[in-house]
């Protein structure tokens, strides 16, 4: 992997099918690793990172556009403590991060795919957990948040029965860290779980 003068990192494809210490890119490595998956347009992620310094976040996003923009702000805040990736997500968390290496997953609004002849595309499943589970440090968080309230029953069902996981109470941004996904739809009450990596 080599990293670019922006926040972004760009991985060698030789080394696509093997675990990176993203902590070494950072300029306190020894510090917690929080991973925003899905950092779309990157409001929280950038929000999160100012108010906790002390902590390194790595975004993780499959569109260049909203990385490029993100990675434009962070600069210009000097947000020192952010990584940018552009990569699925569940390839991230199955390939690419290595067992127990992040403190907290912040997963908000995946792509619903409402359509039942959709759902094997929706990120959470159970080699998805089991990706979780592997790259939680113990003690560690997963906040999920879904306006799509079927679906978001389905995430819920899914930690709750997983005993690997313990319910914890959910999370909730801060006003200022509230991502514009859920910004555009403040009508709709969200589903929102919180749970530990035991």
């Amino acid at each position: 992997m080599i990293e670019l003068p922006d926040n972004t990192l760009r991985i060698h494809p030789e080394d696509f099918l093997n675990a990176t210490d993203f902590c070494r890119y950072f300029h306190h490595p020894e510090r917690p690793l929080e991973v925003d998956l899905g950092c779309g347009k990157g409001r929280f992620l950038l929000a999160r990172s100012g108010t906790f310094p002390e902590v390194n976040f790595l975004g993780i996003d499959r569109l260049l556009t909203r990385i490029k923009k993100i990675d434009k702000k962070a600069r210009r805040l000097k947000r020192e403590n952010i990584r940018l990736f552009r990569v699925d997500g569940y390839y991230a968390t199955t390939y690419l991060l290595p067992p127990k290496s992040v403190s907290t997953y912040y997963v908000f609004y995946p792509d619903p795919w409402p359509k039942d002849k959709h759902h094997h595309n929706r990120l959470f499943n159970e080699p998805f957990m089991n990706a979780i589970a592997r790259t939680l440090k113990p003690g560690g968080a997963l906040h999920a948040s879904s306006d799509h309230l079927p679906y978001f029953e389905t995430i819920y069902a899914l930690i709750k029965h997983d005993d690997r996981f313990e319910e914890i109470a959910p999370f909730y941004p801060a006003e200022d860290e509230v991502s514009d996904f859920e910004l555009i739809f403040a009508h709709k009450t969200p589903g929102r779980c919180s749970f530990v990596r035991k």
